[in-house]
């Protein structure tokens, strides 16, 4: 498969379940840098994630120790969405509504930790064109 394809799949994969899942979530968010939380923000939010997931699947795509080991993508985004959320809070960039559902120990949310991971996971099946074997057994 084309490269720039693979890539355009897994961005609009990315894009679009993104964007979903900001719109399902949005109701555990009290504001966004203090304001209200609108279609344009959580546009913006999915844009992010795309390009993190599309970003993060290079190295997966061209480096052969990563193409074996793609069990890894979604480990590492998962790392860096409780590292943004951390960040994002500690900088009051946005709240939590007494509705989110907390990870035990480091208080930030569940639902965006299990976003970025699973929703690369699922850009990547597709970008992948083929059942993509995350643990090479």
């Amino acid at each position: 498969m084309n490269i720039i394809r693979q890539l355009l799949i897994i961005f609009t994969a990315a894009f679009a379940l993104n964007f979903v899942w900001e719109h399902w979530h949005s109701v555990f968010y009290l504001h966004y840098q203090g304001q209200e939380i609108t279609n344009l923000i959580l546009a913006r939010a999915a844009l992010f994630d795309a390009i993190f997931i599309t970003a993060l699947a290079l190295p997966f795509i061209f480096i052969s120790f990563f193409r074996r080991r793609l069990w890894l993508a979604p480990l590492i985004a998962v790392l860096f969405a409780v590292g943004l959320e951390i960040f994002a809070l500690k900088t009051g960039r946005w709240a939590y509504t007494d509705a989110m559902p907390l990870v035990p120990i480091i208080n930030v949310g569940l639902t965006p930790i299990i976003q970025l991971g699973l929703l690369a996971f699922v850009s990547y099946k597709l970008g992948f064109g083929r059942p993509v074997k995350f643990f090479n057994f």
